[in-house]
């Protein structure tokens, strides 16, 4: 027999290689299905011309301090300059030295103390009949010469006369110290009288006493309790000869 062909009809179309599926690795054309984690580049290293070389505007924009953000500041500036000569045209203001406000008329009916000023001396005239102030004299008010104003009374003491005074004694009387005082024992109690003697000698004889601080009284204890007492006497010589005295039967 013969043998038989078998034919196997493979369905027309393209392959499963043939489709081109996004990959789910890499960052770029990643599928969108799946989850992917964050992917970074490696860079080639830079030269150093960066730092001649500014490629960004960077810091190098200068804005000025007195600009904030609702403007420019309005703060007011000064400047110190020179002094101006002054010219005859240059209008001075006047400073506040310049004003004397206490010579001001009062205003609004303000009351304003009595003012006084110091002019020089003024010349006397030639004829001036006034007399000055230091002409005047005040009375005196320590004597009993002033009219207006009391005084006490006021004496005097002179000289003693000869003629008519009191020191002349026509009559020869005897004055008052001529009469000798009465004693008042006679028209009155007398008193005890006593008179006023030197110091007499107590009769004694010569014999010398003894005083207090001659005795001692704390010595004497024959009269008090003592323990025994024990004296040290002399020591005596194994060799001297023994007092032998004769006993008489």
């Amino acid at each position: 027999m013969a043998p038989y062909s078998v034919f196997l009809f493979m369905p027309a179309g393209p392959g499963p290689g043939r489709y081109a599926l996004p990959p789910t690795v890499g960052y770029i054309n990643h599928d969108y299905t799946k989850p992917s984690s964050p992917a970074y580049s490696f860079h080639s290293r830079m030269s150093s011309n960066m730092v001649s070389v500014d490629s960004s505007p960077g810091p190098q924009y200068h804005v000025d301090a007195k600009m904030t953000r609702f403007g420019r500041d309005g703060t007011p500036l000064y400047s110190m300059l020179g002094r101006k000569k002054k010219t005859a045209d240059t209008f001075q203001t006047p400073g506040p030295g310049a004003y004397s406000p206490e010579k001001a008329p009062p205003l609004n009916l303000h009351h304003r103390p009595p003012s006084y000023t110091m002019a020089f001396h003024t010349r006397y005239r030639i004829v001036d009949p006034v007399p000055p102030p230091n002409r005047y004299t005040l009375p005196n008010l320590f004597s009993s010469h002033v009219p207006h104003k009391p005084s006490s009374a006021s004496f005097t003491m002179s000289a003693r006369r000869k003629a008519g005074g009191p020191s002349e004694d026509l009559s020869m009387t005897p004055g008052p110290s001529l009469y000798n005082r009465t004693d008042p024992s006679i028209y009155l109690n007398r008193q005890t009288s006593f008179s006023m003697q030197s110091r007499s000698n107590i009769p004694t004889d010569a014999t010398s006493k003894p005083g207090p601080g001659t005795h001692s009284p704390e010595k004497v204890t024959a009269h008090l309790h003592r323990a025994p007492s024990f004296s040290m006497g002399v020591r005596h010589s194994e060799f001297v000869t023994p007092l032998i005295a004769d006993v008489l039967d």
